[in-house]
């Protein structure tokens, strides 16, 4: 079985050599059925189903896109797969919700390609809710690897303006500085005099540890839709 590292150099050489990516699409071909199979609750059908396709695109996505700080690479890929599929299965549902009406000759021709609106049937809701659901569910097994749960979090979200600047100044330096998100990562643990900078800043970013965890965790992984709340949160911080 190979090792992390191992992974890692591949990915690295599949960055720069298109026969390289071809060869570790192959390799990695039955992780890549097996998160389709995961995402359609039954194994995929080669030639049939277009999932299949779109998750080894997503494969080759993942490892153009992939740096350490995003973590473990298989980690990162399934995560990729998860969102390329769930954005395809939105598209189906809106363009399944278009049904062309044909109309028998002498009646009067109602127009084509009209969408029939059921009050209670919203697709791309109901995708955006999973899609939803399994950022959340994701986020908390990571966490719960740093020792922090969400209730956790809810507890110690910033209250006062200045204490949320405080944050966002944080998060800052952490995507500016590449290799903070690397120690933390490696570490386990927040370097927070370098969070903190030469401001007088750390007692207050001590006190909110378990809400930087995730906002660290968040920023180092693809959690597209938790991180637009994020924003909204930090007032136009830096959470992309």
């Amino acid at each position: 079985m190979e090792t992390g590292q191992q992974i890692l150099r591949q990915v690295e050489a599949a960055k720069e050599d298109p026969q390289a990516a071809d060869e570790l699409i192959r390799a990695y071909l039955p992780f890549i059925k097996a998160e389709t199979a995961r995402f359609l609750h039954r194994p995929p059908v080669e030639g049939q189903d277009d999932e299949l396709s779109i998750a080894m695109i997503a494969f080759h996505e993942a490892i153009q896109g992939y740096a350490r700080i995003r973590g473990a690479f298989l980690k990162y890929a399934s995560m990729v797969i998860r969102s390329r599929l769930l954005d395809y299965h939105r598209r189906e549902q809106r363009h399944g919700r278009v049904i062309s009406l044909d109309v028998p000759s002498g009646e009067e021709e109602a127009p084509r390609e009209e969408p029939l609106a059921d009050p209670h049937d919203h697709p791309e809701e109901s995708a955006s809710r999973e899609a939803t659901r399994w950022e959340i569910e994701e986020l908390t097994r990571q966490m719960a690897e740093f020792g922090v749960t969400l209730g956790d979090v809810a507890d110690n979200c910033p209250r006062q303006e200045r204490t949320l600047q405080a944050c966002r100044r944080a998060l800052g330096r952490a995507v500016a500085a590449p290799e903070i998100l690397e120690e933390f990562l490696r570490t386990r643990r927040l370097p927070m005099a370098r969070l903190a900078g030469n401001g007088p800043e750390r007692k207050t970013l001590e006190r909110h540890r378990k809400y930087l965890v995730a906002l660290l965790l968040i920023q180092t992984n693809g959690y597209e839709i938790i991180r637009g709340h994020i924003r909204q949160v930090l007032k136009g911080g830096t959470a992309e």
